[in-house]
C-alpha cells in the first residue's frame, strides 16, 4: 500500500510528523480525517489526498478557505516531494526527508536560467508569512512587529529578539550552541547560490536552496514542538 507523510512547518500542531498514511487520505479538521488538524481555519473535510495513474494527487474539497501549494491557490494538483501546502493557517511540507532528498539530487542547479524568478512578496506569500515592510529611521517598536490584522511580523531588532535561556550548564549550552551553529550552516549553504536583482525586489532561488530553508524550518519546529512537549515523540 502506498502511504505519504506530511510535516507541520507552521501552525498550532507545528512540528507533528503525519507519517506512513495510507492513502487514500483526508485532511480536516474533524474526526474521521486521516490528517486532523487542530485549525478553526481548516474545513471539517478539507482536501483528500489520492493516487491517480501513479501519481500523488491533492483536490480541494470545496473547503471555506482553500488551499494553496507553494503559494498558489490550487483545486486539484500533482504533489511532489517537498511541496509545501498552505490549509487554513496550518503549513505542511509533504514528503520524508528521504523522498525531499533524492528530488534534490535530480533537480537541475541553480544556474543558468534554471532557478525560479520570485518576487519578495510572492515569497513571503508562499511561506505563509506577511511582508515586513522596512522600517523607518523614526520607526517605534509597535509599527516595527505589529502587521496587519494583529499579525506579529519578524524582525531582527534588539528589543524583539527573545533572550536565550540562562544558567546552562556547560553541557547544555554545548548542546545549544551545537543546534544554533547547525542551522545557522544549513541557512548559510541556502542563500549562497541565491541572486538578486539591482533594488532587491526579486530574487532567484534553485529547488535545492529552497528545501534548505524548508528542511531549517521544519528542524526548527520540531524542536520547539520537543521543547513544550518532551514527552511527546510525534
Amino acid at each position: 500500500m502506498r502511504t505519504v507523510t506530511f510535516l507541520v512547518l507552521e501552525g498550532v500542531d507545528k512540528g507533528r510528523v503525519y507519517k506512513d498514511l495510507p492513502i487514500p487520505v483526508t485532511i480536516g479538521r474533524e474526526e474521521g480525517n486521516g490528517l486532523r488538524l487542530n485549525d478553526e481555519r481548516v474545513s471539517r473535510f478539507h482536501a483528500k489526498v489520492q493516487v491517480e495513474d501513479g501519481d500523488i494527487i491533492l483536490t480541494d474539497l470545496d473547503s471555506t478557505n482553500g488551499t494553496r501549494v507553494n503559494g498558489t491557490a490550487i483545486q486539484i494538483r500533482r504533489l511532489r516531494a517537498g511541496d509545501q501546502l498552505s490549509i487554513g493557517r496550518t503549513m505542511l511540507l509533504f514528503g520524508t526527508m528521504e523522498e525531499i532528498a533524492a528530488r534534490r539530487a535530480v533537480a537541475p542547479l541553480n544556474a543558468g536560467g534554471q532557478a525560479q524568478t520570485v518576487r519578495a512578496d510572492e515569497l513571503a506569500a508562499a511561506s505563509g508569512r506577511l511582508a515586513a515592510p522596512a522600517p523607518s529611521p523614526a520607526a517605534t517598536s509597535s509599527d516595527r512587529t505589529v502587521g496587519p490584522g494583529g499579525t506579529q511580523n519578524w524582525s531582527a531588532f534588539d528589543d524583539d529578539i527573545p533572550p536565550l535561556p540562562q544558567k546552562l550548564t556547560p553541557a547544555q549550552a554545548a548542546r545549544l550552541a551545537e543546534i544554533l551553529d547547525y542551522l545557522h550552516r544549513g541557512l548559510t549553504m541556502a542563500v549562497e547560490n541565491i541572486d538578486a536583482n539591482e533594488d532587491g525586489t526579486e530574487v532567484r532561488i534553485g529547488f535545492a536552496e529552497w528545501q534548505t530553508v524548508q528542511a531549517v524550518q521544519m528542524l526548527l519546529a520540531r524542536y520547539g514542538r520537543s521543547v513544550s512537549e518532551p514527552d511527546n515523540k510525534d
